[in-house]
């Protein structure tokens, strides 16, 4: 089982055309995701690899091929428009891809979302992935997947490359991946895929990736304290970064004394979840935790 996709979802690309588009929409393919459509705007008409047909708007890929998940890829002008018409359109699983979408427009697509029975994943991450399922949508390598019972939630793109790659060469393989992405307003939060995995008979313990910046991690530590049940261990990075200075992501931001690392490491060790010291020790302090 996985939380989010599976072997039933269907798969749409919008900016399938692009170069980035095209690129990892083979690759998810390639994967196992079931990829049944494109979108780009003009290019109707056309099909992507031969057998993937390409519609101009994401309401005809969804009436012609029931698409019920979309992968994002549009220039960030264009992004929160794309957005809203997947959400129109009845897409359940979104995943933004692009980067630098301006916060104000995807302020306004998060209030949009709200009491709407979407899953928005981004911007600026990698996506989902579920190996066990074979299922793919995003920029992740899926061969350093491993199939298993460890969930992965990361703010980091490379950081989930990494804490998966350290699982797997341990033997710990993943029930499902999630990047929720590193911008300062995102679509779901650590709370909403942590209660996702709380859910998942399938899901054993939880490896969870925080930053600087923001309160996400402590809202975390609040729902972990209070209602999540299963082994998990947190690594937040940006410990040396100096106060002020954006550090990457443009969530990466210390505002206050709530964004230091520090702070979200006590709330986060407050509310019982086994802190990692350092990235080189993701899958050491994971298999000592389940152990």
């Amino acid at each position: 089982m996985s939380i989010l996709v599976g072997k039933s979802t269907r798969l749409l690309v919008q900016g399938i055309t692009g170069k980035e588009g095209s690129y990892h929409a083979q690759r998810s393919a390639e994967y196992g995701a079931n990829l049944v459509a494109g979108v780009t705007p003009g290019k109707g008409g056309q099909n992507f690899n031969a057998t993937v047909p390409v519609y101009n708007t994401v309401q005809q890929a969804v009436g012609e091929t029931s698409a019920n998940a979309s992968l994002i890829f549009v220039p960030p002008a264009f992004a929160a428009d794309a957005i809203v018409e997947s959400i129109d359109a009845g897409i359940k699983v979104i995943a933004c891809i692009t980067e630098g979408i301006p916060v104000q427009d995807t302020i306004k697509v998060v209030r949009y979302l709200k009491d709407k029975e979407v899953t928005l994943i981004g911007p600026n991450c990698p996506g989902i992935i579920s190996p066990g399922e074979n299922f793919k949508m995003g920029i992740m390598p899926g061969h350093i997947h491993l199939p298993g019972r460890t969930g992965v939630v990361s703010r980091s793109g490379t950081l989930t490359y990494e804490a998966v790659g350290q699982l797997t060469q341990l033997g710990i393989g993943q029930s499902t991946c999630v990047g929720i992405g590193g911008d300062p307003v995102s679509g779901v939060t650590f709370v909403d895929i942590l209660e996702k995995f709380e859910n998942d008979p399938d899901t054993d313990n939880v490896v969870m990736i925080g930053e600087i910046g923001g309160t996400k991690e402590q809202e975390a530590a609040e729902y972990i304290k209070s209602e999540f049940n299963k082994p998990i261990a947190a690594l937040i990075v940006g410990q040396s970064a100096p106060q002020g200075k954006r550090m990457g992501h443009a969530g990466a931001i210390i505002t206050g004394s709530a964004g230091k690392a520090e702070e979200k490491q006590n709330a986060l060790s407050a509310a019982g979840v086994s802190i990692i010291p350092g990235p080189g020790s993701i899958g050491d302090i994971l298999k000592e935790l389940i152990s």
